[in-house]
């Protein structure tokens, strides 16, 4: 079955263009017009990836993206026509993926639809691969194999786009890496000043996983360089 994708916006001609887009590469688009009809097909549609506005009416982008979060872990686009930065990092906090601005490039849209679906199968859905003995770190332990993190014993609900950055890291204690080299790695494209979408994406992560994100013990910043995981 062709994987199914949802596209969100409250602009028809917008929905309908993306629409036609995604038939083209082979794939089944759902339309919704509002964030609470998204919210609704992801509950009852196997929807793989969530193209979604920022403002529509009855609940927003944002919100929704939120919402969603709670229940499903599936990559999530935030399409909007505000392409300030601080829109942007925003996005990525409530939980998006990735964040592409309109006017939009087809072909653009398209390369990132694939790259997270790509991403998605390999380390956040139910075909996960990889191998490898478990690897501890202090509180940590993350399973290769299961693509899997615990903190304390407790399994760490992590994204896709998180297991990635946490597979590189967790499998390189003490190495640095550059924001452009963790983008690369994990988003497998190269990108013009990622340095926010990476910060957005690993201070979620210290969020799941610190006791005190503000003074994080595991996953480091060596300001003017990179980020590291940390060997207490």
């Amino acid at each position: 079955m062709n994987e199914c994708i949802l596209v969100a916006d409250d602009d028809a001609e917008i929905v309908n263009a993306i629409a036609i887009l995604l038939q083209k590469e082979g794939y089944r688009p759902l339309r919704a017009y509002n964030g609470l009809e998204a919210l609704e097909l992801c509950a009852r549609e196997p929807v793989r990836l969530l193209i979604i506005d920022v403002m529509m009416p009855k609940l927003d982008g944002l919100s929704a993206v939120m919402k969603l979060r709670e229940r499903r872990n599936l990559p999530i686009i935030v399409l909007s026509a505000k392409s300030e930065e601080t829109d942007k990092v925003l996005g990525l906090s409530m939980g998006a993926d990735d964040y592409v601005a309109k006017p939009y490039s087809a072909a653009e849209l398209m390369a990132r639809v694939k790259s997270h679906l790509r991403r998605y199968t390999t380390l956040g859905g139910i075909d996960s691969g990889g191998a490898g003995s478990e690897i501890v770190n202090g509180r940590l332990r993350y399973d290769p194999t299961a693509r899997q993190l615990t903190a304390d014993g407790e399994p760490v609900k992590l994204t896709a786009t998180e297991t990635k950055i946490i597979d590189l890291l967790m499998r390189n204690p003490g190495r640095i890496f550059p924001a452009e080299e963790i983008y690369r790695r994990v988003w497998e494209e190269d990108a013009f000043a990622p340095e926010n979408t990476v910060m957005v994406h690993i201070r979620r992560i210290r969020e799941k996983i610190e006791l005190n994100p503000k003074e994080p013990e595991y996953l480091k910043v060596v300001w003017g360089i990179g980020y590291k995981m940390e060997k207490p």
